[in-house]
């Protein structure tokens, strides 16, 4: 291990391998170590042996759940918004080669006590149960209008500016109720609260703009999902960034960062052999995540927590149509909370479990010392659970930028049901680290209808 390397990355979670991935394909000398002998960190897929180990490590596996190898249960659930930033990385990268992709049956919204499927186009607003008679009028309204709205054309603008006027003061001049701004917001623009309607409405704008076009781009929903589960993700860009000549050591524990006199980072030490390189990059767990810090510096805080519970289901969900996969959207305004509640339940369809069982995957931000209770109402609708696995995770963020140290640290996987804040962060770290903007080029993904 005495070569010296342009950057090291610790970890092998989706963020950490897309970098590692992109890094290579710049031309970077990349070395790329995890302290586990499987790949995706905290965005793995376990198989029912090591989802059992995991979480029951003292019970036997219950044999009616089928054979272990058709199992890859995400220990984080998301979906891949179609026309979104990751779907563009996975073309520009051609990392879609190692990868087959399946639509999600259905994307769902709970209001008043019941799941509704969430309207996307014009059409489909006027026939949703969500909405009374004149609602439907209203919403049909703000549609066309977000529809026809031009940057360059003041007659498309209504007398509203969206890069001035907020969210809130958009849905006012439409007169959309406040049920309605709770799907258009949370299961559209897919925002975690409601922070989004005092700000500026031209990024509400432009993520309800990503909803409506990946909907039209395949049918059923917008999002697309990984055949073997989401594993397959960082695997893939673990691929990539080999093929470029990317250096990867699974099972490796990574006892220390070495820093010089002036803190800026030198190496990584793994028992006596230290590897030096320019840069390091990886997860909030090889920078003191969840140990104190009586040596040297913090460099993460936790700020906040996040509720998952991987429910096996023998049935679909009720009120879906019978989907073989779903993501439902349960709005906090709906009950009584800062932050939504998510469910997203993929099957057998996938490659992720035995034939009739489904699973699915309840998770939020947690807000009170009681999280179980927090994640009741989504659990609720699943009907009867064969069983479930409740872990709480907490949410870290760097510190510092790492660009006067070259230590950059990438952020906690967030609650939400998809993939874009991840993008940010790559994004954002990529820019700390290079200097200069990912650019990507635009094509297509093939799905499997």
């Amino acid at each position: 291990m005495d070569e010296e390397y342009d950057v090291i990355v610790l970890g092998t979670g989706l963020t950490e391998c897309i970098l590692s991935g992109l890094l290579s394909v710049e031309g970077k000398k990349v070395l790329h170590m995890d302290r586990n002998d499987y790949y995706g960190g905290d965005s793995a897929s376990l198989n029912l042996t090591q989802l059992y180990r995991k979480f029951r490590p003292d019970q036997a596996v219950p044999a009616d759940l089928g054979r272990d190898r058709d199992y890859a249960v995400d220990l984080i659930p998301k979906f891949i918004i179609a026309s979104g930033e990751l779907t563009r990385i996975l073309v520009h990268t051609d990392v879609t080669r190692y990868l087959e992709f399946k639509q999600i049956a259905g994307s769902f919204v709970y209001r008043d006590g019941k799941i509704s499927k969430v309207p996307s186009t014009e059409m489909e607003a006027v026939k949703s149960p969500l909405m009374g008679l004149f609602e439907k009028r209203r919403a049909k309204k703000f549609f066309e209008f977000l529809q026809n709205w031009r940057a360059d054309d003041p007659n498309t603008h209504q007398g509203l500016d969206l890069e001035k006027h907020t969210m809130a003061q958009v849905y006012e001049k439409f007169g959309l109720e406040p049920g309605t701004q709770d799907f258009i917001g949370h299961a559209m623009a897919l925002y975690l609260d409601d922070d989004y309607k005092t700000k500026p409405a031209k990024p509400t704008y432009e993520r309800i703009v990503l909803y409506t076009s990946s909907m039209a781009r395949y049918g059923k929903s917008p999002y697309i999902y990984p055949l073997y589960g989401l594993g397959e993700l960082p695997q893939a860009f673990a691929r990539l960034s080999a093929i470029y000549g990317g250096t990867y050591m699974l099972d490796k524990p990574i006892d220390e960062i070495v820093t010089d006199a002036d803190g800026k980072f030198v190496g990584v030490r793994s028992g006596n052999e230290t590897v030096k390189a320019k840069q390091v990059v990886g997860d909030p767990s090889y920078f003191g995540a969840g140990k104190s810090a009586e040596s040297g510096k913090v460099r993460v805080v936790e700020e906040g927590k996040v509720i998952r519970a991987i429910c096996f289901l023998k049935h679909p969900i009720p009120g879906t149509d019978d989907a073989d996969s779903a993501q439902i959207i349960i709005p906090q305004n709906q009950v009584g909370r800062r932050n939504d509640i998510y469910i997203a339940m993929v099957s057998s369809t996938h490659n992720v479990c035995a034939k009739d069982v489904y699973v699915a995957i309840v998770s939020t931000i947690v807000e009170t010392d009681r999280p179980e209770q927090e994640i009741q109402p989504g659990l609720q609708l699943l009907g009867p659970i064969y069983d479930k696995f409740v872990s709480v995770s907490s949410l870290y963020t760097p510190t510092s930028s790492g660009e006067s140290d070259n230590i950059f640290i990438t952020r906690s996987y967030d609650a939400s049901s998809h993939f874009e804040t991840v993008v940010d962060d790559v994004q954002h770290v990529w820019k700390r680290m290079m200097g200069k903007d990912l650019i990507l080029r635009k094509r297509e993904v093939d799905v499997e209808a």
